[in-house]
């Protein structure tokens, strides 16, 4: 088993309001994107990585890790995440696997790791990790009002990393941007050309950091796991 990694990493996090991207606040001594890259990076499975940044930014020279290859970003993550798989051309083969994960989730369980890896190795396409949907869903009606509870049955909230090979996942992203369509995540960019991405389950700690009270519970959780490997 072997794959590639790319982390889409250019965004500047308008919404975090922290003065500097939220990939890079730190997060129990280390900036949120080491603890992203971490399980990557510690895994013999893991063929080599490519982290695709902004123009310019000046935080990823400090902590920038060896081998670590840097790709130029782009104007939305679909674009950046291209860019990451062509600085992968010539290394990785059509049918090897790119795990693609979110420079921003710094709390992703070893186990699911091991789990998506184990679960889709031998599948044609790919899949990725997503968690049910737990909580009632309202719809909004345009006017903060409550237009409509929706039915959670079959409602997943889509995670990271996804895993697709690579020359599929580099056609779908081409397709997508040739029609100026942009995709939200890999897996969507693959539904557009007809296919069914696998869903596998993960764990909900594996949240995205998009404020300072994320990077509290994400302090807590990377505590307890640290206590529990004791």
């Amino acid at each position: 088993m072997r794959y590639w990694l790319v982390m889409p990493a250019a965004g500047i996090g308008r919404r975090f309001g922290a003065g500097r991207p939220k990939q890079y606040a730190i997060l129990r001594g280390r900036t949120v994107i080491e603890w992203a890259l971490a399980p990557f990076l510690g895994d013999r499975r893991c063929a080599g990585a490519v982290v695709a940044l902004a123009a310019h930014d000046p935080y990823w020279p400090d902590i920038a890790p060896a081998g670590v290859i840097a790709a130029a970003g782009g104007a939305e993550r679909s674009h950046s995440v291209r860019n990451a798989l062509a600085a992968l051309s010539g290394r990785a083969q059509p049918h090897d696997w790119v795990l693609v994960h979110d420079a921003a989730r710094p709390c992703l369980p070893v186990r699911d790791l091991d789990s998506l890896l184990s679960r889709l190795e031998g599948h044609p396409l790919g899949g990725l990790l997503a968690a049910p949907a737990a909580d009632t869903l309202k719809r909004d009606d345009g006017e903060g009002e409550v237009a409509q509870t929706v039915e959670r049955a079959g409602l997943w909230r889509a995670l990271t990393p996804q895993m697709f090979r690579y020359a599929p996942l580099c056609e779908a992203l081409d397709r997508a941007h040739e029609a100026r369509r942009l995709p939200t995540d890999e897996a969507q960019a693959l539904e557009w050309l007809g296919h069914r991405p696998a869903l596998i389950e993960g764990s909900a700690v594996n949240i995205k950091i998009t404020s300072g009270a994320d990077l509290a519970l994400a302090a807590a959780w990377l505590q307890s796991a640290a206590e529990s490997s004791e």
